[in-house]
Protein backbone atom coordinates (compact mmCIF):
# COMPACT_ATOMS: atom_id res chain seq x y z
CA UNK A 1 0.00 0.00 0.00
CA UNK A 2 1.19 3.61 -0.75
CA UNK A 3 1.08 6.69 1.13
CA UNK A 4 -1.63 7.57 -1.04
CA UNK A 5 -3.75 5.22 -0.22
CA UNK A 6 -2.68 5.18 3.85
CA UNK A 7 -4.31 8.34 4.18
CA UNK A 8 -7.21 8.05 2.56
CA UNK A 9 -6.35 9.58 -0.69
CA UNK A 10 -6.39 8.35 -4.12
CA UNK A 11 -3.69 6.65 -5.53
CA UNK A 12 -2.34 7.65 -8.70
CA UNK A 13 -0.56 5.25 -11.19
CA UNK A 14 3.12 6.01 -11.27
CA UNK A 15 3.77 7.72 -14.51
CA UNK A 16 7.01 6.98 -16.39
CA UNK A 17 8.17 9.71 -18.61
CA UNK A 18 10.52 9.53 -22.13
CA UNK A 19 12.49 11.76 -22.97
CA UNK A 20 13.36 10.96 -26.43
CA UNK A 21 16.38 12.68 -27.70
CA UNK A 22 15.00 14.85 -31.65
CA UNK A 23 17.40 14.13 -34.20
CA UNK A 24 19.10 17.61 -35.65
CA UNK A 25 17.20 18.81 -38.67
CA UNK A 26 20.08 18.61 -41.62
CA UNK A 27 20.70 22.29 -43.27
CA UNK A 28 19.03 22.27 -46.73
CA UNK A 29 20.57 23.51 -49.94
CA UNK A 30 19.31 23.88 -53.47
CA UNK A 31 21.76 23.88 -56.37
CA UNK A 32 20.69 25.59 -59.57
CA UNK A 33 23.24 24.69 -62.67
CA UNK A 34 23.87 27.23 -65.48
CA UNK A 35 23.05 27.00 -69.10
CA UNK A 36 22.18 28.91 -72.48
CA UNK A 37 18.89 30.80 -73.23
CA UNK A 38 18.44 32.47 -76.91
CA UNK A 39 15.69 34.62 -78.17
CA UNK A 40 16.00 34.02 -81.51
CA UNK A 41 15.66 30.01 -82.05
CA UNK A 42 18.02 30.34 -85.64
CA UNK A 43 20.63 31.36 -83.07
CA UNK A 44 19.89 27.93 -81.34
CA UNK A 45 20.24 25.90 -83.79
CA UNK A 46 23.14 27.29 -84.96
CA UNK A 47 24.57 26.93 -81.90
CA UNK A 48 23.55 23.03 -82.04
CA UNK A 49 25.34 22.73 -85.60
CA UNK A 50 28.77 23.90 -84.94
CA UNK A 51 29.39 24.14 -80.94
CA UNK A 52 31.81 21.03 -79.53
CA UNK A 53 30.17 18.06 -78.55
CA UNK A 54 31.70 16.02 -75.43
CA UNK A 55 33.10 12.96 -76.33
CA UNK A 56 30.74 10.11 -74.18
CA UNK A 57 33.42 7.85 -73.73
CA UNK A 58 36.15 10.30 -72.76
CA UNK A 59 36.82 10.62 -68.84
CA UNK A 60 33.60 12.72 -67.19
CA UNK A 61 35.19 16.06 -65.76
CA UNK A 62 35.07 16.65 -62.50
CA UNK A 63 34.00 20.33 -61.22
CA UNK A 64 33.29 21.22 -57.70
CA UNK A 65 29.15 20.63 -57.77
CA UNK A 66 29.57 17.14 -58.30
CA UNK A 67 31.76 16.47 -54.37
CA UNK A 68 29.50 19.47 -53.13
CA UNK A 69 27.58 17.05 -51.30
CA UNK A 70 30.54 14.87 -49.90
CA UNK A 71 32.66 17.71 -49.00
CA UNK A 72 30.05 19.40 -46.68
CA UNK A 73 29.47 16.41 -44.89
CA UNK A 74 26.03 14.82 -43.28
CA UNK A 75 24.97 17.82 -41.68
CA UNK A 76 23.71 19.11 -45.18
CA UNK A 77 20.69 17.87 -47.12
CA UNK A 78 22.01 19.43 -50.84
CA UNK A 79 19.67 19.30 -53.49
CA UNK A 80 20.34 19.08 -57.30
CA UNK A 81 17.59 19.59 -59.60
CA UNK A 82 18.40 18.97 -63.39
CA UNK A 83 17.11 21.97 -64.67
CA UNK A 84 14.77 21.46 -68.09
CA UNK A 85 16.52 21.88 -71.56
CA UNK A 86 19.65 23.63 -70.24
CA UNK A 87 20.87 24.33 -73.68
CA UNK A 88 17.97 26.54 -74.54
CA UNK A 89 16.13 27.65 -70.99
CA UNK A 90 12.98 29.36 -70.85
CA UNK A 91 12.49 30.65 -67.75
CA UNK A 92 8.89 29.95 -66.75
CA UNK A 93 9.84 26.32 -67.00
CA UNK A 94 12.69 26.84 -64.38
CA UNK A 95 9.83 28.62 -62.15
CA UNK A 96 7.61 25.75 -62.04
CA UNK A 97 11.09 23.03 -61.78
CA UNK A 98 12.36 25.03 -59.34
CA UNK A 99 9.33 25.33 -57.15
CA UNK A 100 8.53 21.97 -57.14
CA UNK A 101 11.55 21.50 -55.37
CA UNK A 102 11.68 24.21 -53.10
CA UNK A 103 8.19 22.84 -51.66
CA UNK A 104 10.99 19.94 -50.48
CA UNK A 105 12.71 22.46 -47.99
CA UNK A 106 12.15 23.89 -44.82
CA UNK A 107 12.94 27.77 -43.70
CA UNK A 108 16.38 28.65 -43.74
CA UNK A 109 17.17 27.09 -47.10
CA UNK A 110 20.42 27.69 -48.30
CA UNK A 111 20.80 28.79 -52.21
CA UNK A 112 23.09 28.60 -54.76
CA UNK A 113 23.08 29.52 -58.42
CA UNK A 114 25.96 29.05 -60.89
CA UNK A 115 25.99 31.19 -63.82
CA UNK A 116 22.39 31.15 -65.18
CA UNK A 117 21.39 29.36 -62.50
CA UNK A 118 22.39 32.73 -60.50
CA UNK A 119 20.54 34.71 -62.57
CA UNK A 120 17.77 33.04 -62.77
CA UNK A 121 17.70 33.14 -58.89
CA UNK A 122 17.95 36.41 -58.74
CA UNK A 123 14.83 37.60 -61.29
CA UNK A 124 13.16 34.82 -59.28
CA UNK A 125 13.99 35.74 -55.73
CA UNK A 126 13.08 39.14 -56.62
CA UNK A 127 9.80 39.10 -58.53
CA UNK A 128 8.01 35.42 -57.09
CA UNK A 129 6.23 35.45 -53.16
CA UNK A 130 8.57 33.88 -51.03
CA UNK A 131 6.39 31.18 -48.87
CA UNK A 132 9.74 29.87 -46.51
CA UNK A 133 12.21 32.14 -45.26
CA UNK A 134 15.64 31.80 -47.41
CA UNK A 135 18.93 32.12 -44.92
CA UNK A 136 21.65 33.16 -47.53
CA UNK A 137 22.00 33.09 -51.58
CA UNK A 138 25.06 32.14 -53.30
CA UNK A 139 25.41 34.35 -56.91
CA UNK A 140 28.17 32.36 -58.53
CA UNK A 141 29.27 34.02 -62.06
CA UNK A 142 25.99 35.13 -62.82
CA UNK A 143 24.99 37.28 -65.90
CA UNK A 144 22.95 40.65 -65.60
CA UNK A 145 19.94 42.18 -66.37
CA UNK A 146 22.10 43.97 -69.18
CA UNK A 147 24.04 40.40 -70.32
CA UNK A 148 24.14 39.62 -74.07
CA UNK A 149 26.83 36.91 -75.23
CA UNK A 150 29.49 38.57 -77.02
CA UNK A 151 30.98 35.10 -78.17
CA UNK A 152 30.05 32.72 -80.88
CA UNK A 153 26.66 31.19 -79.41
CA UNK A 154 24.57 34.76 -79.51
CA UNK A 155 22.77 33.29 -76.38
CA UNK A 156 21.46 36.06 -74.70
CA UNK A 157 19.58 34.80 -71.92
CA UNK A 158 16.69 37.91 -71.93
CA UNK A 159 14.30 34.88 -70.82
CA UNK A 160 16.47 35.04 -67.53
CA UNK A 161 17.21 39.05 -66.90
CA UNK A 162 16.33 40.14 -63.78
CA UNK A 163 14.46 43.54 -63.76
CA UNK A 164 16.75 46.90 -62.46
CA UNK A 165 13.68 47.94 -60.72
CA UNK A 166 13.10 45.06 -58.72
CA UNK A 167 16.36 43.43 -58.40
CA UNK A 168 17.06 45.48 -55.22
CA UNK A 169 14.38 43.54 -53.22
CA UNK A 170 16.95 40.76 -52.99
CA UNK A 171 18.72 42.67 -50.18
CA UNK A 172 15.34 42.29 -48.26
CA UNK A 173 14.38 38.99 -48.97
CA UNK A 174 17.37 37.26 -47.51
CA UNK A 175 19.84 37.88 -44.84
CA UNK A 176 22.73 36.97 -46.38
CA UNK A 177 23.10 37.38 -49.96
CA UNK A 178 27.07 36.66 -51.45
CA UNK A 179 27.64 37.49 -55.14
CA UNK A 180 30.99 35.96 -56.15
CA UNK A 181 32.91 36.38 -59.88
CA UNK A 182 36.17 35.87 -60.86
CA UNK A 183 38.19 38.30 -63.02
CA UNK A 184 39.58 35.92 -65.41
CA UNK A 185 36.04 34.97 -66.11
CA UNK A 186 35.78 34.33 -70.05
CA UNK A 187 32.33 33.27 -69.93
CA UNK A 188 30.75 36.10 -68.03
CA UNK A 189 32.82 38.88 -68.26
CA UNK A 190 33.75 40.15 -64.69
CA UNK A 191 31.85 43.60 -65.82
CA UNK A 192 28.98 42.24 -65.57
CA UNK A 193 29.24 42.32 -61.33
CA UNK A 194 29.25 46.13 -61.98
CA UNK A 195 25.42 45.57 -62.70
CA UNK A 196 24.79 43.77 -59.60
CA UNK A 197 27.04 45.70 -57.35
CA UNK A 198 24.95 49.09 -58.87
CA UNK A 199 21.45 47.44 -57.86
CA UNK A 200 22.19 45.70 -54.76
CA UNK A 201 24.41 47.52 -52.80
CA UNK A 202 24.30 45.83 -49.84
CA UNK A 203 24.98 42.23 -51.50
CA UNK A 204 28.47 40.62 -49.73
CA UNK A 205 30.90 40.81 -52.93
CA UNK A 206 33.82 38.71 -53.38
CA UNK A 207 36.27 38.84 -56.38
CA UNK A 208 38.42 35.75 -56.95
CA UNK A 209 41.80 36.06 -59.65
CA UNK A 210 41.95 32.96 -60.87
CA UNK A 211 38.68 30.95 -60.40
CA UNK A 212 37.46 31.59 -64.08
CA UNK A 213 33.71 30.86 -64.70
CA UNK A 214 33.86 28.59 -62.02
CA UNK A 215 35.07 26.08 -63.98
CA UNK A 216 37.25 24.38 -61.70
CA UNK A 217 37.07 20.88 -59.73
CA UNK A 218 37.39 22.25 -56.01
CA UNK A 219 36.09 25.51 -54.69
CA UNK A 220 37.20 25.22 -50.84
CA UNK A 221 35.84 29.02 -50.63
CA UNK A 222 32.31 27.88 -50.97
CA UNK A 223 32.34 24.54 -48.55
CA UNK A 224 34.21 27.28 -46.07
CA UNK A 225 31.67 30.09 -46.59
CA UNK A 226 28.56 27.99 -46.56
CA UNK A 227 29.64 25.87 -42.81
CA UNK A 228 29.69 29.88 -41.83
CA UNK A 229 26.40 30.44 -42.02
CA UNK A 230 24.09 30.02 -38.82
CA UNK A 231 20.76 28.92 -38.78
Amino acid sequence: MDVGEKHGATAWPSLRVSCAIMPRMKKQIIFIHGGDSYSRRDDFLNYLRTTKIHDPLSDKVVRWPDTLRAELGEEYEVYMPAMPNKYNARYDEWSIWFERYFDLVEDGVILIGWSLGGMFLAKYLSEAPLSKKVNAVYLLASPSGKYFDQGTTSADCADFRPQEDLVGKLGAVVSQLKIWHSEDDFVVPISELKWYQTHIPEADITIFKDKNHFLVEKLPEIIASIKQIKA
